[in-house]
Protein backbone atom coordinates (compact mmCIF):
# COMPACT_ATOMS: atom_id res chain seq x y z
CA UNK A 1 0.00 0.00 0.00
CA UNK A 2 1.36 3.41 -0.90
CA UNK A 3 2.02 6.15 1.65
CA UNK A 4 -0.83 8.23 0.26
CA UNK A 5 -3.35 5.38 0.62
CA UNK A 6 -2.16 4.65 4.18
CA UNK A 7 -2.55 8.29 5.23
CA UNK A 8 -6.04 8.44 3.64
CA UNK A 9 -7.02 5.24 5.46
CA UNK A 10 -5.81 6.65 8.76
CA UNK A 11 -7.60 9.95 8.13
CA UNK A 12 -10.87 8.13 7.36
CA UNK A 13 -10.44 5.93 10.42
CA UNK A 14 -10.01 9.06 12.56
CA UNK A 15 -13.11 10.66 11.05
CA UNK A 16 -15.05 7.49 11.77
CA UNK A 17 -13.97 7.61 15.40
CA UNK A 18 -14.86 11.31 15.71
CA UNK A 19 -18.19 10.77 13.99
CA UNK A 20 -18.92 7.84 16.28
CA UNK A 21 -17.94 9.88 19.36
CA UNK A 22 -20.10 12.79 18.17
CA UNK A 23 -23.08 10.47 17.70
CA UNK A 24 -22.50 9.02 21.18
CA UNK A 25 -22.06 12.38 22.90
CA UNK A 26 -25.09 13.98 21.29
CA UNK A 27 -27.52 11.15 22.03
CA UNK A 28 -30.53 12.26 24.02
CA UNK A 29 -29.70 9.98 26.93
CA UNK A 30 -26.17 11.31 27.23
CA UNK A 31 -27.35 14.92 27.36
CA UNK A 32 -30.05 13.99 29.89
CA UNK A 33 -27.41 12.31 32.03
CA UNK A 34 -25.13 15.36 31.86
CA UNK A 35 -27.97 17.67 32.88
CA UNK A 36 -28.90 15.30 35.72
CA UNK A 37 -25.34 15.28 37.04
CA UNK A 38 -25.12 19.09 36.97
CA UNK A 39 -28.51 19.56 38.62
CA UNK A 40 -27.65 16.84 41.15
CA UNK A 41 -24.44 18.65 42.07
CA UNK A 42 -26.31 21.90 42.60
CA UNK A 43 -29.00 20.04 44.53
CA UNK A 44 -26.36 18.51 46.80
CA UNK A 45 -25.24 22.00 47.86
CA UNK A 46 -28.81 22.80 48.91
CA UNK A 47 -29.17 19.55 50.87
CA UNK A 48 -25.77 20.06 52.54
CA UNK A 49 -26.86 23.51 53.64
CA UNK A 50 -30.20 22.16 54.86
CA UNK A 51 -28.47 19.52 56.99
CA UNK A 52 -25.63 21.74 58.25
CA UNK A 53 -27.53 24.98 58.84
CA UNK A 54 -31.03 23.81 59.78
CA UNK A 55 -31.34 20.11 60.71
CA UNK A 56 -28.14 19.58 62.71
CA UNK A 57 -28.62 22.72 64.88
CA UNK A 58 -32.17 21.54 65.65
CA UNK A 59 -30.88 18.07 66.56
CA UNK A 60 -28.15 19.70 68.64
CA UNK A 61 -30.79 21.79 70.43
CA UNK A 62 -32.88 18.70 71.22
CA UNK A 63 -29.81 16.79 72.45
CA UNK A 64 -28.63 19.62 74.71
CA UNK A 65 -26.25 21.46 72.39
CA UNK A 66 -24.32 18.44 71.08
CA UNK A 67 -22.51 19.16 67.79
CA UNK A 68 -22.49 15.78 66.05
CA UNK A 69 -20.02 16.81 63.38
CA UNK A 70 -17.39 17.31 66.09
CA UNK A 71 -17.98 14.06 68.02
CA UNK A 72 -15.12 11.57 68.03
CA UNK A 73 -13.26 8.97 70.09
CA UNK A 74 -9.48 9.09 70.27
CA UNK A 75 -7.79 5.84 69.21
CA UNK A 76 -4.43 5.53 70.89
CA UNK A 77 -2.46 7.71 73.25
CA UNK A 78 -2.40 11.47 72.97
CA UNK A 79 1.02 13.17 73.16
CA UNK A 80 1.48 15.52 76.10
CA UNK A 81 0.24 19.03 75.42
CA UNK A 82 -1.53 18.06 72.16
CA UNK A 83 -4.72 19.93 71.33
CA UNK A 84 -7.60 17.52 70.68
CA UNK A 85 -10.46 19.90 71.43
CA UNK A 86 -11.85 19.67 67.89
CA UNK A 87 -12.03 16.87 65.35
CA UNK A 88 -9.70 18.64 62.91
CA UNK A 89 -7.11 19.29 65.62
CA UNK A 90 -7.32 15.70 66.88
CA UNK A 91 -6.89 14.26 63.39
CA UNK A 92 -3.58 16.11 63.06
CA UNK A 93 -2.23 14.48 66.22
CA UNK A 94 -3.75 11.01 66.57
CA UNK A 95 -6.12 8.52 64.92
CA UNK A 96 -9.75 9.16 65.72
CA UNK A 97 -13.05 7.34 65.35
CA UNK A 98 -15.23 10.16 63.99
CA UNK A 99 -18.70 8.77 64.66
CA UNK A 100 -20.25 12.26 64.56
CA UNK A 101 -19.21 12.74 60.94
CA UNK A 102 -20.78 9.38 60.14
CA UNK A 103 -24.05 10.36 61.85
CA UNK A 104 -24.07 13.60 59.86
CA UNK A 105 -23.44 11.68 56.61
CA UNK A 106 -26.32 9.30 57.40
CA UNK A 107 -28.62 12.26 58.03
CA UNK A 108 -27.48 13.80 54.71
CA UNK A 109 -28.30 10.53 52.95
CA UNK A 110 -31.73 10.18 54.55
CA UNK A 111 -32.70 13.73 53.70
CA UNK A 112 -31.43 13.36 50.12
CA UNK A 113 -33.29 10.05 49.70
CA UNK A 114 -36.50 11.57 51.11
CA UNK A 115 -36.31 14.64 48.87
CA UNK A 116 -35.62 12.50 45.78
CA UNK A 117 -38.53 10.22 46.74
CA UNK A 118 -40.85 13.23 47.02
CA UNK A 119 -39.56 14.63 43.72
CA UNK A 120 -40.15 11.33 41.89
CA UNK A 121 -43.59 11.03 43.49
CA UNK A 122 -44.44 14.57 42.33
CA UNK A 123 -43.16 13.90 38.79
CA UNK A 124 -45.16 10.66 38.58
CA UNK A 125 -48.28 12.52 39.66
CA UNK A 126 -47.52 15.23 37.11
CA UNK A 127 -47.21 12.57 34.38
CA UNK A 128 -50.70 11.30 35.17
CA UNK A 129 -52.28 14.74 34.69
CA UNK A 130 -54.02 14.86 31.34
CA UNK A 131 -53.61 11.14 30.64
CA UNK A 132 -56.85 9.51 29.59
CA UNK A 133 -57.92 6.79 31.99
CA UNK A 134 -58.37 3.30 30.63
CA UNK A 135 -61.89 2.10 30.01
CA UNK A 136 -64.94 3.40 28.23
CA UNK A 137 -66.58 6.75 28.75
CA UNK A 138 -70.38 6.97 28.69
CA UNK A 139 -70.32 7.95 25.01
CA UNK A 140 -68.30 4.88 23.95
CA UNK A 141 -69.04 1.26 23.18
CA UNK A 142 -66.90 -1.79 22.44
CA UNK A 143 -66.31 -2.82 18.83
CA UNK A 144 -67.88 -6.28 18.47
CA UNK A 145 -64.92 -7.45 16.39
CA UNK A 146 -61.73 -6.11 18.03
CA UNK A 147 -63.25 -5.19 21.44
CA UNK A 148 -61.63 -1.70 21.49
CA UNK A 149 -63.55 1.30 22.86
CA UNK A 150 -65.06 3.37 20.03
CA UNK A 151 -67.56 6.22 19.74
CA UNK A 152 -71.25 5.25 20.18
CA UNK A 153 -72.25 6.66 16.79
CA UNK A 154 -69.30 5.15 14.86
CA UNK A 155 -70.22 3.32 11.65
CA UNK A 156 -66.68 1.99 11.10
CA UNK A 157 -64.16 0.91 13.76
CA UNK A 158 -61.03 3.08 13.59
CA UNK A 159 -58.89 0.17 14.87
CA UNK A 160 -59.98 -2.86 12.83
CA UNK A 161 -61.97 -0.93 10.16
CA UNK A 162 -64.96 -3.25 10.56
CA UNK A 163 -68.28 -1.99 9.17
CA UNK A 164 -70.62 -1.25 12.06
CA UNK A 165 -73.52 0.28 10.11
CA UNK A 166 -75.60 -2.91 10.41
CA UNK A 167 -75.13 -2.95 14.23
CA UNK A 168 -77.59 -0.07 14.76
Amino acid sequence: MSKKKKSLALANKGKGFLAEFKAFALKGNMIDLAVAVIVGGAFQVIVNSLVKDIVMPLIGRVTGGVDFSNQFVVLGSVPDGADISTLDAARKVVSVFAYGSFITAVIHFLIMAFVIFMLVKFLNRLKKVGVKKEGKTPDEKDCPFCKKAIAMDAIRCPFCTSDLSEEK
